[in-house]
């Protein structure tokens, strides 16, 4: 069954002016599209990974040296698939009482997460990723270039920030202080997040 381009769980212009409308249609139905079509192409001429899901695809195309082309357009999918999802409307969610404790253990306080995540941003040299985690007790931050996902390395993430050019150039230009600053004022899908803790906590405890 081939990959297939996920619908959005929000209305494209619902996000401005944080994300407009228009910066939808070029990222998520052109550049997340185009990803989609080339991995499927390489999918479709190999019969091993046929049937497989995208996780199994991202993480088998890593460990293979010849599959680095595969590699870069199906981790490209799975990442921007959690990145949509990473995002809600402006205002509607907020961390609950649990995840608010977490970011206080973690960061000292929300405004010391926002801090971190911003500087994260920022140090990411080029195209990439900046990643929530839970490591233990508490939440991480972590960064990943190009394609690359904590998925390699066993990790499930809690939500993502796309920080490729791609991603805030059309809303935000050069500043990309200023689009990380805004995700996680406003854009952050924390009832998502608080869900990924649920699934993640269950992985973990090998349920």
């Amino acid at each position: 069954m081939a990959f297939k381009l996920p619908e959005l769980k929000f209305d494209p212009s619902a996000l401005a002016p944080a994300l407009s409308a228009e910066s939808f249609s070029y990222h998520h139905g052109k550049h997340h599209q185009a990803y989609i079509t080339v991995a499927n192409e390489i999918v479709a001429a190999t019969p091993a990974l046929q049937g497989k899901s995208i996780e199994e695809v991202v993480k088998i195309a890593a460990a293979d040296p010849a599959g680095k082309k595969l590699f870069n357009n199906a981790g490209q999918h799975y990442n921007h698939t959690l990145y949509w999802l990473s995002l809600s409307t402006p205002g509607s969610t907020k961390p609950s009482a649990a995840v608010s404790s977490l970011i206080d253990t973690s960061f000292g306080d929300y405004a010391g997460f926002k801090a971190a995540f911003t500087t994260a941003a920022l140090g990411q040299f080029g195209s990439g990723w900046v990643w929530l985690l839970k490591e233990g007790d508490k939440l991480a931050i972590t960064t990943t270039g190009n394609a690359e996902t904590p998925l390699t390395a066993g990790k499930d993430a809690l939500a993502v920030m796309d920080v490729w050019e791609h991603a805030y150039y059309i809303d935000y230009r050069n500043n990309r202080k200023g689009f990380a600053e805004t995700f996680v004022d406003s854009l952050i899908n924390w009832s998502f997040v608080e869900k990924r803790i649920e699934e993640v906590t269950t992985l973990d405890a090998g349920v």
